[in-house]
């Protein structure tokens, strides 16, 4: 072996592990909305839970990836720990799904049939097709498509470049005793570990291992411990991404390293055994791609059938390794580790981005109770939930800008888009909020009244914020572009209930019924409340908007209120719904 085909076997492994890496993530990005679902349907059913786990893993092409998201979800609060243990079992069978396409290019024979299997055959095909694809298609879940297959056909001539480049090692006699030195099953565990904690996958590893395979120096005696080993190595991923995590994500982490020790030592046990009394013969034989693929999905299953029955003393042995904490933890509202599954980063953003929404809301008709019945318990709620509010924008807006840094499908960029739009509409509301506190404290303070025909007046208009509010709420909750259509024309019945009550108070100040220091308060409260439905607006718009795949928030508004008949009807039902004149007669 040469340095030219060291160079070979290095430039093979690159183009192995980023092909490995990319088809992975377009996967991911093709599967957003299966994912959502399957994490939607978990339950503590164990079979559903390791279905879940082999479905994900299946998909994405990598039981680490999955162990990381796991890991994220426990830490967010979308998972339990007990779900989370059934998960990563099923996960560690799904990774096994790779050994077996590696293994078509283990395939020789001369049936014309047979031989399109193998994937020298058809990789040029599928690359072809990717390229065409990914280049010259517009819809994003093509290009994904695209990607998948370029990621496939990679990955495929990496894997054929680095058994092209060990193929001369079968007349090495070094590198035969270097794998007569692995049948030590302590050692071949070692490897399998070292070799799969450094490239952080154990597909890759295992793909590694079948590309060395073809040397025919690579024995099952060999083999075996290799792969237990290698079960070993992929929970250094998930035990890296729990630092930092709450004690229920580390503890998930944990159990993906106590499932794996615990079956590696007890079926490495078995395995020495078995080789010490009886020697089967076929322990010396050279293994195959296909023979590879076989023993890795044995060792999985085995190791989730003994682990299976016991997920509950796992559950337990983690708690004591990793106690409670002295003070109750709350799940991490944004985590981080969820970034790796753009499509449930998402929906956690859609999920936060709701509390907020019923935050600002629920503050802004507090602080219209508080106009009428005034409490300091009330003011109290009132600027706690101000300041949540706050709280919420600061995180989502910095975590969807993460995010939409991601590769992630137009949709959910459409998505993204529209969140970062809507939580500073409602981070304003909590804003107007606090300002008609700070407008009754003020009336309090200084003595002030209003006319019983002004409170009447603002009884309308507080009637008419609030069902705004609850409309846009609802709109945006629910995603329901029909709902968001009633905000506008009760948005410009608003418009028309504060300048009638703007004009009725300066008359009543010119009559001398009111003073003008509770005039300029009037018009403070007039303006927040007024806007306060401006802001209902723009949420419907985008609610619309991302209906009809625009962003254009102004034009779709303008159109909605030129050319709609709706419109006009639901304004005349509003407008004499809060006419002040039938309220007062």
């Amino acid at each position: 072996m040469d340095i030219f085909n060291i160079l070979e076997l290095l430039g093979g492994l690159s183009l192995f592990l980023f092909g490995m890496n990319i088809m992975g993530q377009a996967l991911e990005r093709r599967a957003g909305s299966k994912l959502r679902s399957l994490l939607s349907r978990l339950t503590t059913n164990k079979a559903a839970g390791l279905m879940t786990g082999l479905g994900i893993t299946a998909v994405i092409q990598s039981s680490s990836a999955a162990t990381v998201m796991v890991v994220g979800f426990v830490n967010s609060g979308l998972m339990t720990l007990k779900q989370a243990i059934n998960v990563i079992m099923g996960a560690n069978i799904g990774t096994t799904i790779t050994a077996w396409v590696l293994s078509l290019a283990g395939i020789d024979s001369g049936n014309l049939f047979v031989k399109l299997l193998k994937p020298s055959s058809f990789t040029p095909l599928l690359g072809l097709v990717g390229i065409i694809f990914y280049m010259f298609c517009k819809k994003e879940y093509k290009k994904d498509t695209g990607m998948i297959l370029l990621g496939f056909a990679t990955l495929m001539t990496g894997m054929e470049a680095m058994s092209g480049a060990v193929a001369g090692l079968r007349d090495v006699p070094g590198f035969r005793d270097l794998f007569l030195v692995f049948q030590n099953p302590v050692l071949g565990v070692l490897a399998g570990t070292v070799l799969t904690a450094i490239i952080q996958s154990s597909s890759a590893s295992v793909g590694i291992l079948q590309a060395l395979a073809v040397t025919g120096q690579v024995s099952y005696g060999a083999a075996v411990p290799i792969i237990m080993g290698q079960n070993i190595g992929t929970c250094v991923t998930a035990m890296i991404s729990s630092v930092g995590a709450n004690k229920s994500a580390k503890r998930a982490a944990m159990v993906h390293l106590l499932f794996n020790v615990i079956g590696t030592s007890v079926w490495l046990t078995v395995f020495w055994l078995i080789k010490a009394v009886t020697g089967p013969a076929f322990l010396e034989e050279p293994a195959t791609l296909f023979g590879i693929a076989v023993a890795h999905s044995v060792f999985n299953i085995l190791c989730t059938l003994l682990m299976l029955p016991l997920s509950g003393f796992l559950e337990k042995l983690v708690t004591r390794l990793v106690p409670d904490a002295s003070r109750p933890e709350v799940p991490s509202e944004l985590d981080e580790r969820l970034l790796n599954t753009p499509p449930i980063a998402l929906k956690r953003c859609r999920e936060t981005a709701a509390d907020m929404a019923r935050t600002s809301v629920a503050a802004l008709k507090a602080s219209m109770d508080a106009l009428f019945h005034y409490s300091p318990q009330l003011a109290s709620s009132i600027r706690e939930k101000e300041e949540s509010t706050d709280h919420y924008e600061d995180i989502l807006g910095t975590y969807l800008i993460k995010l939409s840094a991601k590769p992630i499908s137009m949709a959910d960029n459409e998505e993204a888009a529209k969140l970062l739009k809507i939580i500073g509409d409602f981070e304003r509301i909590s804003d107007h909020a606090v300002n008609l506190l700070e407008s009754s404290e003020e009336m309090r303070s200084k003595k002030f009244a209003f006319t019983e025909t002004a409170i009447a007046e603002l009884h309308v208009l507080s009637s008419a914020v609030s069902e705004i509010l609850e409309l846009s709420l609802n709109a945006f909750l629910s995603d329901d572009p029909k709902s968001a259509c009633l905000v506008e024309p009760l948005e410009q019945v608003i418009d028309q209930l504060k300048e009638q009550m703007r004009t009725r108070h300066i008359l009543r100040m010119q009559h001398g019924v009111c003073s003008i220091e509770a005039g300029f308060i009037w018009s403070d409260l007039l303006t927040d409340l007024e806007r306060t439905s401006d802001h209902c607006s723009n949420i419907a718009g985008c609610v619309i908007d991302m209906a009809r795949h625009s962003l254009n928030l102004h034009e779709s508004l303008r159109n909605f209120r030129n050319d709609s008949e709706e419109f006009r009807q639901s304004y005349q039902t509003y407008a004499e719904k809060y006419s002040i004149e039938t309220v007062l007669a």
